[in-house]
């Protein structure tokens, strides 16, 4: 009975610590998306997360991606922070880079297709000195949004799964 009831107050606890997500709690899904055009069947995917960030701040967010589908991470800001956030896809198991967008000329958007199912880990990292003054915000804080959405791969040639 003791376990029962531990669990039901975790749950309890859990959910309430969730509904309060503080000041960037849903920045994502207001400033991250993008334009969609008629055809395109993207769709939201739950591992999405937003957070404030100070200067000199590393996050790390691990998610799982499944073989058959495309993928679409975009990493938003606050203009406070300009244009200096950067990220890195990893391999959670090998720790391989997979992308890293400062090599990539600071794309904010990165569209990928997964060949296996795998979990990966997302590094978001905010500079030291990286904000702009702005006299309504906060210079040291400010909200980091990340995106992922999901769609099956399209079929093409003689591909099979």
């Amino acid at each position: 009975m003791k376990y029962v009831l531990t669990i039901i107050i975790t749950a309890v606890m859990s959910t309430s610590l969730f509904s309060q997500a503080g000041v960037c709690g849903q920045f994502h899904k207001k400033f991250c998306v993008l334009e969609k055009t008629k055809n395109e069947k993207w769709q939201y995917n739950a591992q999405s997360k937003s957070g404030l960030f100070n200067q000199g701040m590393t996050s790390k967010l691990r998610c799982v991606i499944y073989k058959g589908m495309d993928y679409r991470i975009s990493v938003c800001c606050e203009t406070v922070l300009g244009d200096k956030v950067s990220y890195k896809i990893l391999d959670a198991r090998t720790s391989e880079m997979l992308f890293d967008n400062a090599t990539a000329e600071d794309v904010q958007v990165f569209e990928f297709q997964s060949v296996s199912t795998r979990q990966l880990i997302i590094e978001v990292v905010v500079p030291q000195g990286a904000t702009e003054k702005d006299k309504h915000k906060a210079a040291d804080a400010a909200c980091v949004g990340l995106l992922i959405e999901h769609k099956i791969t399209d079929r093409a040639g003689f591909s099979t799964y």
